[in-house]
Parts: structure tokens; C-alpha cells; sequence
């Protein structure tokens, strides 16, 4: 049997608890979070399972050394001691990256070229020759975290960031990422539960994870390459009967998801993600003016989420926008939870609703909000009595 050992999973800022509720649930042990990670133990199918399923991860790292340092010297010999060659073959090509939080070193990328030099080092010394670099597509990528005076070197069992589905070939001007995307609805409760809206879907990346999350489909189905896939103790048996595994747990979904957007270019490159995704027949895309439209049947619960245009990267008018967001919630879907993704801090107050919830997130480098709206059949105090 395969032994366990420690490995981190990379997210953004706010999903650390979400990240860790999907590594519980898919077995992992002694999960602990942390600022943007999350640590867990599982051993190498557990590795292969947390890339292709986890939807919050952006990145799995694997530590295979850790020692402490005081100064650059004992940082080059500490690493050119480690024996690299059980983790890399000369035939292999290498890429070093690297973060600090540290007062020894302030610079990431000296950092990571005294790694590459003291691992071609080792390795010339060792057989005369040394392997080569490849920072676009290496087969081993090495990431070094140093910790004030602690360096732990892993290695990247992901390459791409996960993010990376493999299902978006067409993208609008402003594109959600898809592990945002997809932390913003398991944040919102989505489970796949009753119908789902997007009214502003762009190029459909809520609609897609939406229905991924629905019928428990693998996060990174669609991808075509994770970097384990080169690593020297690959096991491609192992692997496979993992996929197997996890698409026999794909279920059924009940409901409809529909998109919409007014732009027909928008409509067109969401249509044919969902053809990428193969997920034409659970999701519809439609072109309309969110503003334009109503509620089918006001009685059926309906869960909206939307990421609307924001003015660093699309132009809009900020108080008509949010306010035609707020008056069409409000008058045209009743009994509806609506969620939005905003890094216009300004544009919330024009929304005339007082959200439910408010979480701080980061959309890039954009401090953003996410909002909540319970929209009731009436009065919120009509709800609420009626329910006594």
C-alpha cells in the first residue's frame, strides 16, 4: 500500500474553508488550514483524485524537503545536498519558482535561480552533466516556500493552475476565473438544488461550473495534462482506475441552468464552451437584457449568480447598472436567492436592496464583494409571518 504524506493545496484569499470541506469529502486526512492553503495528508491516488476533483484548488503540492537557513550560503549547499536525483532524471527538463516571507532573501527570482544552480551543481558533479531547463513546460516543477528561516522545497503535482479546466477556448472581455467561479457557487449554497440563472453569463464559466457541481462532475475532466504525469513514479494503472472511479459518481441533474446575455457575441462563445464542456443538454443560453426579463413561474425557488460588469475593466454607467440590477430583482423575481460578485465597492449602495450577506474576496488583485439577495413573494415581514 501507498503510504500517506503531506501535501498543500493552493487557493485564493476566503476559500480556505470551502477548499478544506472538499478535501474532507473526498477523504483526506488531517486537513488544517492555512492563509491560502490548506495542509492535508493522502497518499499518491489521493494526489491524482484532489487534482482532478477538487473545484477550489488552484494548485497541489507535494514537500519533499524542508531545513532551516541563516544565510544564502546554507541555502545553495542545503539544496545541493539533497539527493535530486530520486525526484528528477537527466532526460527531464526542470523549473525552480518560489515565495518568500523571509528577511534573508527579497527577491523571488534570485531565489529560485540559486535553487536551478545548485540543483544543475549536484547534478554536474554528480555525472557530468546537468538537466535542462524549461520554465514554460518543464516535467518536474519545483516550488520553493521559505518561511522566515525555514525552506520547504515541493513539487508541483498540478503544472498549469487548476483553474485551467480545459473546457474555455472562447472568453468575453473580462472572463471570471473558474476557481472563483466556482468557490463564489459552492459559497452560495449551490448544490445543484432548483433551477440556477445567470443573467450576465459572458462566456459561460458560472453556467458551466454550475452544472459541474450539479452532477458531480470532476472539476478537471476536460483537462488534457497534470505535471505527475511526468514524474518518475507515475502510475498511469493507478490513475486511471482513480478516473474511472470518480466518473462512475456523476449524477443526474433535474432542473434547468439558463444563461443570459444581451451581447450575441457573448452568447456565442458561451455556446461553444458548453459544446467544450459537454454540457449542451443540461445548460440553455439565450440573448436578453437581464433588465428586460421576468421571472417564468414566481413560485419556484430560483438561485441566481452573476459577476456584473465592473469599471476597471468594462465600461458601464455605475448607479443606472446597480440600480437596474436592485429594481429588476426585486420586481421580477420573487422568490429568488441572487448572488453578485462586485469590485465596485461604490456601485453596491445604488443596488436599493440591503444584502443578506456581504464576504470580502479578491476577483485578481481586485478587493471585490460578494452579496447576497433573498428576494420574497411579497414582504419580507409577509415572509416571515406566513411562516409563523
Amino acid at each position: 500500500m501507498e503510504k500517506n504524506y503531506k501535501m498543500v493545496a493552493k487557493t485564493f484569499f476566503g476559500f480556505e474553508d470551502i477548499l478544506a470541506d472538499e478535501l474532507r469529502n473526498l477523504g483526506a486526512m488531517h486537513v488544517t488550514k492555512g492563509v491560502r492553503s490548506v495542509q492535508f495528508e493522502g497518499d499518491k491516488g489521493f494526489m491524482y483524485k484532489a487534482n482532478l476533483c477538487l473545484r477550489t484548488a488552484l494548485k497541489i503540492l507535494k514537500p519533499i524537503h524542508s531545513f532551516y537557513i541563516h544565510n544564502e550560503k546554507e541555502y545553495y549547499q542545503k539544496l545541493y545536498d539533497f539527493n535530486w536525483q530520486e525526484v528528477l532524471d537527466l532526460s527531464q527538463t526542470f523549473a525552480v519558482t518560489a515565495t518568500l516571507q523571509t528577511e534573508i532573501f527579497n527577491h523571488t527570482q534570485y531565489v529560485a535561480l540559486k535553487a536551478k544552480d545548485a540543483i544543475a551543481d549536484a547534478f554536474r558533479n554528480a555525472t557530468g552533466r546537468r538537466p535542462s531547463v524549461d520554465v514554460l513546460h518543464p516535467d518536474v516543477a519545483i516550488h520553493i516556500h521559505i518561511q522566515r528561516n525555514e525552506v520547504i522545497v515541493s513539487l508541483d503535482s498540478s503544472g498549469a493552475s487548476l483553474h485551467q479546466r480545459g473546457y474555455r477556448t472562447a472568453t468575453n472581455i473580462a472572463p471570471i476565473n473558474e476557481v472563483l467561479a466556482a468557490g463564489i457557487l459552492l459559497m452560495s449554497g449551490w448544490q445543484g438544488q432548483c433551477d440556477f440563472l445567470d443573467p450576465m453569463c459572458g462566456s459561460g464559466t458560472f453556467l458551466i461550473e454550475a452544472a459541474m457541481i450539479a452532477c458531480n462532475i470532476p472539476a478537471n475532466v476536460h483537462r488534457k495534462e497534470f505535471a505527475f504525469e511526468r514524474w518518475k513514479d507515475f502510475d498511469e494503472n493507478l490513475f486511471n482506475l482513480i478516473f474511472g472511479s470518480c466518473i462512475k459518481k456523476i449524477r443526474e441533474f433535474h432542473y434547468q441552468i439558463v444563461g443570459y446575455d444581451k451581447a450575441p457575441s457573448a452568447v456565442a462563445k458561451a455556446k461553444d464552451n458548453l459544446a467544450n464542456a459537454d454540457l449542451g443538454d443540461y445548460i440553455q443560453v439565450f440573448q436578453k437584457d437581464f433588465f428586460t426579463t421576468e421571472k417564468e413561474d414566481k413560485q419556484k425557488p430560483l438561485h441566481i449568480v452573476f459577476n456584473p460588469p465592473y469599471n476597471e475593466r468594462l465600461q458601464a454607467d455605475t448607479e443606472e447598472l446597480y440600480s437596474s440590477i436592485g429594481n429588476t430583482l426585486k420586481r421580477n423575481y420573487p422568490n429568488t436567492e441572487a448572488w453578485f460578485i462586485t469590485a465596485n465597492l461604490e456601485g453596491m449602495k445604488y443596488v436599493g436592496l440591503r444584502p443578506t450577506r456581504k464576504i470580502k474576496l479578491f476577483n485578481g488583485k481586485l478587493e471585490s464583494r460578494l452579496l447576497q439577495y433573498k428576494m420574497y413573494e411579497g414582504s419580507k415581514k409577509a415572509k416571515k409571518q406566513a411562516e409563523e
